[in-house]
């Protein structure tokens, strides 16, 4: 059974740093992606065995210290914050070795192809030292073999250097788990769906203020009531209600 109190969660922003080289799965967690894992058998084994497993909502924080879970995180780390380290890591790698051909490769693969074209504009500002390659999957609730082959011919080729995937969640952590062997690549892989809007521009993140007072979520259920609502108000409540009687007890 899927269960916070025996997960390993990475601890803070700052063991980002100790983070091993070579192919790694980056995934995260939070109150909604902990209530659909325990419906969801694929997506609670990609959760529990991908390589490393980020606390991204101050309650997943919080719940694991009032149960006294195996893993203790300090703080929480945002998708975003998983983005902009690994970003900014691999454009100091591209500083420091200006003259490299060819130039260090990050890949972004999933979201629409308008989403992936902003993004590059934007990349092309913010990290003139790293080449961007994408790829738009196709708009289906599942993939064909066909799909899939395709998928992982494209990110095979590009042999990125730092890998994104975001086609929301579970969706991309269940793919990227299922595929990992067909994967024949050296570097971190994270899943992080919505930063690929946050970075493109076509959807706002939270101020500041919000995601430092934990209130990210409800700045989204601000801004999107009528798609937000389930997820965040009978989400909670189920969340809460988990830690309580499945966990806690």
């Amino acid at each position: 059974m899927f269960q916070l109190k025996n997960l390993n969660i990475h601890g803070s922003k700052a063991e980002l740093a100790s983070l091993p080289e070579g192919k790694l799965l980056i995934n995260t967690i939070n109150a909604h992606s902990y209530n659909t894992a325990r419906k969801d058998g694929l997506f609670a084994e990609a959760l529990t065995n991908g390589d490393v497993l980020i606390p991204d909502g101050v309650s997943i924080v919080k719940a694991c210290r009032w149960i006294k879970a195996k893993s203790q995180p300090k703080e929480r780390i945002a998708g975003w914050d998983l983005f902009e380290f690994e970003m900014n890591k691999l454009e100091e790698c591209g500083v420091k070795n200006v003259s490299r051909s060819p130039q260090f490769t990050v890949m972004f693969m999933g979201s629409s192809q308008k989403v992936l074209d902003l993004i590059v504009k934007r990349a092309a500002k913010v990290y003139p030292h790293l080449k961007v390659v994408t790829y738009s999957p196709p708009y289906k609730p599942e993939f064909s073999e066909e799909d899939n082959k395709a998928i992982i011919d494209a990110i095979n080729a590009a042999d990125p250097d730092l890998l994104w995937i975001g086609m929301t969640a579970p969706k991309q952590e269940k793919w990227t788990f299922s595929h990992w062997d067909e994967l024949n690549i050296h570097c971190h892989v994270g899943t992080i769906g919505a930063v690929f809007d946050f970075f493109a521009g076509t959807v706002e993140r939270a101020p500041v203020w919000w995601q430092r007072h934990g209130l990210e979520w409800l700045y989204r259920l601000l801004k999107e009531p009528k798609r937000m609502w389930r997820r965040y108000i009978i989400g909670n409540a189920l969340f809460l209600f988990n830690v309580i009687f499945r966990e806690r007890w």
